[in-house]
């Protein structure tokens, strides 16, 4: 692959950097009350067009096969909801305890609290081969629930104040005005544009991506503007190997459960599960920390595990993609094998029977 097709492949990676360090070398022009105006431009504007985008792209209409295999949704959810926080949480008891930068930290409870992707996990299920449709579902699914779900586990679990200090009102507000209701119009806008939206496919992941780096840019131009605010490089590199420790004990952990006997899933349904379940979306995941810790001068290092998580799956599960996919193709044909087998059995049985008649 030349050069120049990696960076337009990679190009969302290159472009977190260099707005990082363009809010480094000028941070005045993205802090609030700077030209960019982001308390109207970002908290409203960008927001509202990120969710009005994803609304706008959820084919909802092709979930409808994916609906019935409850057994496969309630196993994601669980994991991604009540099994990830939780597991982060008691593993954060004990890193706390260590010299690792606590909002570092901070930042690893809210990666655990995000909702799975609508795109890495359903491109890279459909890369293996896997239940893409179930992977759609669960990441559609998701999508909506981290609205309130997530909001909620990352209020009880951050405990960055006291319950009171807390402005639940104007959080939930806030996100309805600007997450819901963009949510909801894009999706009742695609069933009046559903054949002109299918006929030009228009760049949904490109637009919000875009918009995403403008977020990234304020959010980090209020850090750099901050003199008492530093990142220690240690911590950020233990943050890293951490994140890398994480994703693969937890899709090693998803498999063990997925492909135990009585599990009941197809080999297929496993890589569904383990991409939807060790995934975590970041274009609905630092708008919504943006709502929810508005106004914190530590938002950016407690996005910075969100921004390296992001990376670190693509890579991880781009690597592991030919594995994955050896081992699905093995165990179909086991399955195929196994159901012949069985059928001819019974075909050689009958026919014995119907002789002995």
């Amino acid at each position: 692959m030349g050069l120049l097709a990696r960076i337009r492949k990679e190009w969302f990676i290159i472009g977190i950097v260099l707005v990082i360090l363009s809010a480094k070398l000028q941070p005045s022009v993205g802090v609030k009350g700077g030209p960019l105006k982001p308390e109207i431009t970002i908290t409203y504007v960008a927001v509202s067009l990120i969710f009005f985008n994803s609304g706008l792209s959820l084919k909802t209409e092709e979930l409808t096969s994916a609906l019935l295999h409850v057994r496969l949704h309630l196993f994601v959810q669980s994991f991604t909801l009540i099994f990830f926080p939780l597991a982060i949480w008691l593993l954060l008891q004990v890193l706390s305890l260590t010299a690792l930068d606590q909002w570092l930290l901070k930042g690893l409870q809210t990666v655990s609290c995000m909702p799975p992707p609508v795109s890495s996990a359903v491109i890279l299920t459909k890369a293996v081969g896997g239940n893409e449709a179930a992977a759609i579902f669960n990441s559609a699914f998701g999508s909506f629930l981290c609205v309130l779900i997530c909001v909620v586990l990352l209020l009880l679990l951050l405990q960055l104040g006291s319950s009171s200090s807390v402005p639940f009102s104007s959080i939930f507000s806030q996100l309805f005005m600007t997450v819901v209701v963009p949510l909801i119009v894009g999706q009742v806008c695609r069933g009046f544009l559903r054949e002109c939206l299918e006929r030009r496919k228009p760049p949904f992941g490109t637009i919000s991506s875009a918009v995403l780096l403008m977020i990234i840019y304020t959010t980090f131009c209020d850090t750099f503007s901050n003199p008492n605010i530093e990142l220690d490089p240690t911590s950020l590199l233990l943050v890293v190997l951490i994140i890398f420790s994480i994703q693969l004990s937890f899709m090693l952990l998803t498999f063990a459960f997925s492909t135990r006997s009585g599990s009941g899933f197809s080999p297929a349904d496993t890589v569904a599960i383990m991409f939807c379940s060790t995934h975590k979306s970041l274009t609905l995941g630092i708008p919504m920390l943006k709502i929810v810790f508005e106004g914190y001068e530590h938002l950016s290092l407690i996005s910075v595990p969100l921004l390296i998580y992001h990376p670190a799956q693509i890579l991880l599960g781009s690597v592991l993609v030919p594995t994955i996919r050896s081992w699905m193709t093995s165990r179909q044909k086991v399955h195929k094998l196994s159901f012949t087998l069985t059928l001819g059995q019974r075909v050689k049985a009958h026919s014995l029977s119907t002789r002995l008649n």
